[in-house]
């Protein structure tokens, strides 16, 4: 199966399923133009455990995801989501298959290529936040541009800082802020290298509704504004709401697709899976 994930409001968006298409029923969309194609996974298995106690999270994904997308990707426990997410972001390595970053082929890398592709070319938000308690809010978020040796826009600072509300908490610790604001610094650090995707796991899942409200509007602002791809797990059909398209996952699988989502539709679609 080959999906194409694109833009709510944009032209040529394409999806493999639709909302009414049964689960594992293969229908090809149009390709995406290459040019614009920034992430593509094709025929992606990943295989945990010994021969004799196999584990099958990914089974033969095959997916391109166009620049300037929001995409959520939701399914059962266990549906391979996670796994999905890592395998794309390069943090987990396949099993079988290829992923490709823009023109590069992930598995092509060792891992000090694959960790300077990953500081320069993509962003991530974690669900725990993953922030360097000894260092500052402003630390955290520039900590992407030290560790590649770049130096800080302070333009682009000021514009990312002033958007995620944190211009008063600069010289705070990760300590000293809720939660809702520790992901803020999160998104924060994601965006201030300019990446090209930023992927998301589970990004308002610990935080109260309106918290994760202003998150996912600053992703969406990633998106409109900034013209990044977003590629996000979560578990919240209002969640998904929010996004261009849903990507179901079932048993390491695609399940369908759903686009320009409304929650209902998104919880309708996630309850046919459960039964399934």
């Amino acid at each position: 199966m080959f999906l194409r994930a694109g833009r709510r409001s944009g032209t040529g968006t394409g999806t493999g399923t639709g909302e009414n298409s049964p689960a594992g029923t293969d229908r090809t969309a149009a390709d995406p133009d290459p040019g614009d194609v920034v992430v593509r996974l094709e025929s992606v298995r990943r295989v945990y455990g010994t021969a004799r106690n196999e584990v099958h999270a990914l089974r033969g994904i095959s997916l391109s995801f166009a620049r300037g997308g929001f995409t959520s990707v939701m399914g059962p426990s266990g549906s391979g989501k996670s796994t999905f997410l890592h395998c794309a972001a390069g943090l987990d390595r396949p099993t079988a298959g290829r992923v490709y970053v823009g023109g590069t082929e992930l598995g092509a890398l060792d891992e000090t290529a694959l960790t300077v592709l990953r500081r320069e070319e993509l962003g991530f938000v974690f669900q725990d936040f993953n922030l360097v308690r000894s260092l500052t809010v402003e630390q955290n978020i520039t900590l992407p541009l030290r560790l590649s040796r770049r130096r800080v826009d302070r333009a682009w600072l000021d514009d990312v800082v002033g958007r995620t509300g944190l211009g008063d908490r600069l010289r705070h610790r990760p300590a000293e802020l809720s939660g809702g604001q520790q992901q803020r610094v999160a998104v924060a650090r994601a965006l201030i290298a300019r990446p090209t995707v930023v992927f998301a796991d589970e990004p308002t899942g610990a935080l109260d509704l309106r918290t994760g409200r202003e998150i996912l509007a600053l992703l969406r602002h990633a998106v409109d504004g900034l013209r990044q791809t977003v590629i996000m797990v979560t578990h919240d059909p209002a969640a998904a709401s929010h996004t261009d398209d849903v990507l179901f996952l079932a048993d390491g699988q695609l399940a369908g697709s759903l686009p320009a989502p409304t929650a209902a539709a998104v919880a309708e679609r996630l309850a046919r899976l459960g039964e399934d």
